[in-house]
């Protein structure tokens, strides 16, 4: 019996030590959860929409164990002396700090800096923290390295490879789909797909047009919010003109030809004029899944798709 209660408890020891994210995610224990480092410095507000699509949060001292851990990992990984952005801000409400998870700064173990803080130019609404751990407000619109938080689940990875159970594999292709109900401009929905560990949907032949025929037919018009022009009638699918007007590749670099699918729908691409909007140089396809040029600045929805090893943990 004691052996036994010996060989479960190791068991159990490596289960706790085996917890998996994402591949480009690491494992924190005293932070209980995962951490990834944005080493290319971004503002404020597109950290946080990063760490948000990435399925975690932008990372805040939360804890004294928290804040340890993240002064070791910027001691370790980030090279230049600014530190990094936290989630810790005042956006909602000037000078009135909290985490993303709305913790209020006041219950968040900190130091400030010597001279912290001191709200320059009355517009320093966001908080970074140093390499020795203390802290200092800043613009939002500055741009520093960030680190993206993922707190421990219980969740199981999906046949996609994702927490995300929005994805679904489809035989037919053997690829991953996920329609996404919020409507963003084409470079948002590409930041979405990209931070999921995916792209924007590539077509490479008619089984994969009629997948996301497919796809688009379960979410019919009344389920959409899009208030662009047919917006509930057309989506963002991955190719652009990569500002070579007439032009066509995809986010692969391929032509329509080279990556297998060229159905415009009649009459397309028009390159059409809405208001500001100034000529359509997004790819998008119809509900009949036949291509479509789109304003790249209006929101529409979007489909991502990504392979079902992408982000995997290699287990071997």
């Amino acid at each position: 019996m004691k052996v036994t209660a010996f060989f479960l408890l190791v068991a159990a020891t490596s289960l706790v030590e085996c917890k998996r994210y994402r591949s480009d995610y690491e494992d924190y224990p005293d932070a209980g959860g995962w951490l990834k480092l944005h080493r290319v410095p971004a503002n404020w507000h597109e950290a946080r929409l990063r760490c948000h699509l990435e399925g975690g949060t932008l990372a805040s001292p939360l804890t004294q164990k928290m804040s340890d851990v993240l002064k070791s990992f910027v001691e370790d990984h980030v090279l230049s002396n600014c530190g990094i952005f936290t989630g810790i801000h005042a956006t909602f409400s000037r000078g009135q700090f909290a985490s993303i998870e709305g913790v209020p700064l006041e219950r968040i173990p900190h130091h400030w800096a010597s001279g912290e803080p001191d709200n320059e130019q009355d517009s320093e609404q966001c908080i970074l923290q140093l390499k020795d751990g203390s802290l200092a407000d800043v613009s939002c619109s500055d741009t520093y390295p960030y680190i993206c938080y993922r707190k421990y689940t219980n969740q199981i990875t999906n046949a996609c490879g994702t927490f995300d159970n929005e994805y679904q594999l489809d035989a037919r292709t053997g690829n991953c789909y996920k329609f996404h109900l919020v409507p963003r401009t084409w470079s948002r929905a590409h930041l979405a797909c990209t931070s999921e560990g995916g792209h924007l949907a590539v077509i490479n032949s008619d089984a994969e047009a009629k997948v996301l025929e497919e796809l688009f037919a379960k979410n019919p018009p009344g389920k959409l919010q899009s208030r662009a022009p047919f917006g509930k009638d057309i989506v963002f699918i991955g190719f652009h003109d990569w500002n070579e007007h007439g032009e066509w590749l995809t986010v692969q670099g391929q032509t329509l030809e080279q990556a297998g699918y060229v159905r415009w729908s009649g009459g397309q691409p028009d390159n059409g004029t809405h208001n500001e909007h100034r000529g359509e140089f997004c790819g998008g396809i119809f509900r009949s899944a036949q291509l479509d040029d789109l304003w790249c600045g209006m929101p529409y929805h979007f489909i991502c798709e990504k392979a079902p090893d992408s982000l995997l943990w290699d287990e071997q």
